[in-house]
């Protein structure tokens, strides 16, 4: 290796040590940037001459170091990995939430829940029973009644609200997911421009991949990768982004929580509308408004319904003060009894049908007011279907909760592991930078040996001057 060729070959390791500086100083500036991924500096030998030529020859020697490539480091398997836990941690969170608010709706257990107002409505009835003459114990009955009714009516309105907000809530997330497949569509784009022109763009797939990961907790979003750094993104077997183009979804189905059972609400391609079958957030929230919020209105409909049946029945069986049949004391406010539509009927507090004795002249006997307030007691009555509703509720969030805490175990291990592989590690970038560091100075000291070394060659050896 001549002089000169060693001048080229330092001045290559100052300028790769150089290179090297810059990067780390890169991903210390980024430590705590969301979706960031470290880089590194690839370093490679530059051979010696390899070409024939005559009256030439090499000695082995390499030409320096070169530093063109920086890599970003990403580990596609772990990748694919945390796409799939997230998606499924973000689908159990929208479920419990969404049973949570459920809970919530009924008020149990609590002195505003419905089992406390049939018990109420019962003991009133009771209290007829004691006292069939007392008008205030009559009374208490009918607004006993009326406090059930509203509180029917408040848990229905509480779960129709909720399918409502979870409906808007999901079409605004659709809007957000088109949003997102177009920009990694553009992004695609000029990853692949710039691949093909070699161009860096490392920070470019920094922002393509926040935005995936972003898909995959709403809608369980996966990748396929392709050629110049593309990557087409997949939903349900879907394609929503293909390398620079973008498939739109939209929402489809009822917007009535009475009539989702005939028209379920789906994801559908926009052109087309093929039905998607999301992942994510997106999943449990149709699970919500398809399966979870409707069952409960509707086993709350047949509730309703049950205690108007059972309560006009028997109390049809009795007699009144004024010596006539009980009438229907709970009906509808229109259309079939439901717990929206449920009413009482009855403002007279002498059509109160206490007694089992009769028709004709007015009887105080408490018969029949006894009977209702048997119903309370039935094995198969209001009260025990209730019961075992909230019972059912109460063991399908547990469930999900236990479940969803052990997903997050899970997503929050896996994110670890793509942490200690993309994440930047202030310590090593530290340990980095004191190597480039060094490794610099040595590049220089070489450059100041040869540049003596030039000098006496030149300067004191007499060649100059002869």
């Amino acid at each position: 290796m001549s002089t000169f060729s060693g001048l080229n070959t330092a001045t290559t390791a100052l300028w790769a040590q150089r290179r090297g500086l810059d990067v780390t100083g890169q991903n210390i500036a980024n430590a705590n940037t969301d979706g960031y991924s470290r880089q590194r500096v690839d370093l490679a030998a530059i051979s010696g001459s390899t070409v024939p030529a005559f009256f030439s020859t090499s000695s082995g020697i390499g030409q320096g170091v070169s530093a063109d490539d920086v890599m970003r480091i990403r580990d596609s398997f772990l990748e694919g990995r945390g796409h799939t836990e997230h998606a499924n941690n973000a689908q159990l969170v929208a479920e419990t939430d969404a049973l949570e608010l459920v809970e919530q709706a009924f008020r149990e257990p609590g002195d505003t829940g419905i089992q406390k107002m049939l018990s109420e409505v019962w003991s009133g009835w009771q209290e007829v029973a004691n006292s069939p003459d007392d008008p205030a114990a009559r009374g208490q009955v009918l607004k006993r009644l009326e406090t059930l009714v509203g509180g029917l009516h408040f848990s229905q309105d509480q779960l129709g609200g909720q399918w409502a907000q979870t409906r808007e809530n999901l079409a605004v997330l659709v809007d957000d997911v088109n949003a997102a497949a177009e920009n990694i569509a553009s992004l695609n784009v000029a990853i692949q421009r710039a691949t093909q022109s070699d161009l860096p763009s490392n920070d470019l797939a920094d922002q393509r991949d926040l935005l995936i990961m972003k898909l995959a907790d709403q809608v369980g979003a996966t990748v396929r990768h392709g050629k110049d750094g593309v990557l087409d993104v997949v939903v349900g077997g879907m394609s929503l982004v293909s390398a620079g183009s973008a498939t739109k979804f939209a929402l489809a189905g009822s917007t009535d929580p009475d009539t989702a059972a005939g028209d379920p609400l789906r994801i559908v391609t926009a052109v087309g509308a093929f039905t998607v079958r999301p992942g994510g957030t997106a999943a449990g929230q149709l699970n919500a408004l398809n399966t979870i919020i409707p069952g409960y209105r509707g086993q709350l409909d047949g509730i309703a319904t049950s205690l108007a049946t059972a309560l006009n029945d028997t109390h049809a069986g009795g007699f009144d003060l004024y010596g006539d049949p009980g009438t229907a004391i709970l009906g509808s406010s229109g259309g079939p009894i439901t717990a929206s539509t449920i009413s009482v009927l009855t403002t007279d507090t002498k059509r109160i049908a206490a007694s089992s004795i009769g028709p004709g002249a007015p009887n105080l006997d408490r018969g029949n007011a006894d009977k209702i307030a048997q119903l309370a007691n039935s094995a198969t009555g209001v009260d025990a279907t209730y019961r075992t509703m909230i019972v059912e509720l109460g063991v399908q969030s547990a469930v999900s909760q236990r479940n969803l805490d052990i997903q997050t175990s899970i997503t929050t291990t896996v994110d670890a592991a793509r942490d200690s592989v993309a994440g930047v590690n202030l310590d090593e970038e530290l340990t980095n930078m004191l190597s480039y560091q060094h490794a610099y100075a040595a590049a220089g000291r070489m450059i100041t040996a040869i540049d003596e070394a030039l000098d006496v060659l030149i300067n004191r050896t007499g060649l100059v001057g002869r």
